[in-house]
Protein backbone atom coordinates (compact mmCIF):
# COMPACT_ATOMS: atom_id res chain seq x y z
CA UNK A 1 0.00 0.00 0.00
CA UNK A 2 1.44 3.35 -1.00
CA UNK A 3 1.76 6.24 1.47
CA UNK A 4 -1.02 8.25 -0.26
CA UNK A 5 -3.48 5.32 -0.07
CA UNK A 6 -3.47 5.13 3.75
CA UNK A 7 -6.80 5.87 5.42
CA UNK A 8 -6.92 7.03 9.02
CA UNK A 9 -10.11 6.64 11.06
CA UNK A 10 -10.83 8.75 14.13
CA UNK A 11 -13.73 9.88 16.30
CA UNK A 12 -15.00 13.41 15.95
CA UNK A 13 -14.28 15.18 19.28
CA UNK A 14 -17.33 17.42 18.81
CA UNK A 15 -19.66 14.45 19.10
CA UNK A 16 -23.14 14.26 17.64
CA UNK A 17 -25.03 17.54 17.44
CA UNK A 18 -28.62 16.98 18.55
CA UNK A 19 -31.16 19.18 16.73
CA UNK A 20 -32.57 21.98 18.88
CA UNK A 21 -35.92 23.72 18.47
CA UNK A 22 -35.49 27.48 18.23
CA UNK A 23 -38.01 30.24 18.77
CA UNK A 24 -37.86 33.92 17.80
CA UNK A 25 -37.12 36.48 20.52
CA UNK A 26 -40.07 38.17 22.17
CA UNK A 27 -40.57 41.85 21.35
CA UNK A 28 -39.03 44.35 23.78
CA UNK A 29 -41.25 45.97 26.38
CA UNK A 30 -41.65 49.70 25.80
CA UNK A 31 -41.65 50.34 29.56
CA UNK A 32 -41.45 48.30 32.75
CA UNK A 33 -43.88 50.48 34.69
CA UNK A 34 -47.06 48.61 35.58
CA UNK A 35 -45.82 45.32 34.12
CA UNK A 36 -45.77 41.95 35.88
CA UNK A 37 -42.28 40.46 35.75
CA UNK A 38 -41.46 37.02 37.07
CA UNK A 39 -38.05 36.76 38.74
CA UNK A 40 -36.80 33.17 38.78
CA UNK A 41 -33.74 32.59 40.96
CA UNK A 42 -31.80 29.34 41.02
CA UNK A 43 -28.42 28.42 42.39
CA UNK A 44 -26.44 30.07 45.17
CA UNK A 45 -28.16 33.01 46.87
CA UNK A 46 -24.97 35.05 47.36
CA UNK A 47 -25.38 36.83 44.01
CA UNK A 48 -29.08 36.50 43.31
CA UNK A 49 -30.41 37.99 46.58
CA UNK A 50 -28.65 41.35 46.02
CA UNK A 51 -29.79 41.26 42.38
CA UNK A 52 -33.41 40.77 43.44
CA UNK A 53 -33.19 43.62 45.98
CA UNK A 54 -31.60 45.98 43.46
CA UNK A 55 -34.18 45.21 40.76
CA UNK A 56 -37.01 45.92 43.20
CA UNK A 57 -35.39 49.22 44.32
CA UNK A 58 -34.63 50.43 40.78
CA UNK A 59 -38.05 49.47 39.42
CA UNK A 60 -40.62 50.10 42.19
CA UNK A 61 -43.60 50.35 39.79
CA UNK A 62 -43.19 46.75 38.62
CA UNK A 63 -45.32 43.94 40.03
CA UNK A 64 -42.62 41.35 40.85
CA UNK A 65 -43.37 37.66 41.33
CA UNK A 66 -40.51 35.52 42.62
CA UNK A 67 -39.70 31.81 42.70
CA UNK A 68 -36.47 30.59 44.31
CA UNK A 69 -34.67 27.28 44.32
CA UNK A 70 -31.17 26.28 45.34
CA UNK A 71 -31.03 23.72 42.54
CA UNK A 72 -29.54 24.39 39.10
CA UNK A 73 -32.91 24.00 37.39
CA UNK A 74 -35.42 26.86 37.71
CA UNK A 75 -38.95 26.19 38.95
CA UNK A 76 -41.18 26.25 35.84
CA UNK A 77 -43.99 28.79 35.58
CA UNK A 78 -47.55 27.52 35.76
CA UNK A 79 -49.93 28.06 32.85
CA UNK A 80 -51.61 30.90 34.75
CA UNK A 81 -48.27 32.60 35.48
CA UNK A 82 -47.27 32.36 31.82
CA UNK A 83 -50.52 34.03 30.76
CA UNK A 84 -50.34 36.85 33.31
CA UNK A 85 -46.66 37.84 33.36
CA UNK A 86 -45.17 40.27 30.82
CA UNK A 87 -41.53 39.18 31.15
CA UNK A 88 -39.21 36.76 32.97
CA UNK A 89 -35.80 37.44 34.50
CA UNK A 90 -33.81 34.28 35.14
CA UNK A 91 -30.95 34.62 37.62
CA UNK A 92 -28.63 31.59 37.68
CA UNK A 93 -25.56 31.26 39.89
CA UNK A 94 -23.56 28.19 40.93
Amino acid sequence: MAEKDKVYKFLNPVGIQVPVSTFPLAPRLDSLDGKTIHFSICGEPDITIPLEKRMKIEHPNVNWTVKKTYDTTPIPLSEEEMKTCDAVVLGVAW
